[in-house]
C-alpha cells in the first residue's frame, strides 16, 4: 500500500469511527435526573469592576451550602468564551441550585441562610435575574 493510499485509508477509518461515536452517542437514553428543579441566578454588581464586591457575593452564596434542600450549589463567574450575539457575559456571578423537588425549592427561599444572605449582601447588586425550571427529561 502506497504512503498516500494509507494517509487515505486512515482518514476515511478516523471519519468513519468519529460518525458512528456521534450517531450512537444520539441514541443513548436520557436519563431523568435525581434532581430535578433548577434554579439558576444572575447577579449584576453596582459596583461592576469591583473585585472584593464579587468576592464577597461569592462568599455569601458558599453559607447557603448549609440549607439542606439545596442538593447541588454551583458559583460561577463570567466565563472568557468567544464573543456570540446570543451571549449574555454582562453579569457578574451566578449561582445554579438542584433541588429533589418544588417543596424544597420553597423551603430555601423562606430559609433564615438564604433571608441573611439577602441582607448581608443586597447592597452590592443592582440587578438580579432568577430562571426557575424543570427537568423535562
Amino acid at each position: 500500500m502506497s504512503t498516500t493510499n494509507r494517509r487515505k485509508f486512515i482518514a476515511t477509518a478516523a471519519t468513519v469511527a468519529a460518525g458512528t461515536v456521534a450517531a450512537s452517542a444520539t441514541n443513548l437514553p436520557m436519563e431523568k435526573s435525581k434532581y430535578p428543579i433548577v434554579h439558576h441566578v444572575f447577579f449584576w454588581l453596582k459596583n461592576p469592576g469591583s473585585v472584593a464586591d464579587r468576592d464577597r457575593i461569592i462568599e455569601g452564596l458558599k453559607t447557603l451550602k448549609k440549607i439542606d434542600t439545596i442538593k447541588e450549589l454551583r458559583i460561577g463567574v463570567v466565563a472568557s468564551t468567544e464573543k456570540r450575539d446570543v451571549v449574555d457575559n454582562s453579569w457578574a456571578v451566578s449561582e445554579l441550585m438542584f433541588f429533589e423537588n418544588l417543596e424544597g425549592q420553597a423551603t430555601y427561599q423562606s430559609h433564615p441562610i438564604h433571608q441573611q444572605f439577602i441582607k448581608d449582601c443586597s447592597h452590592l447588586w443592582e440587578k438580579v435575574i432568577v430562571y426557575d425550571a424543570i427537568d423535562a427529561v
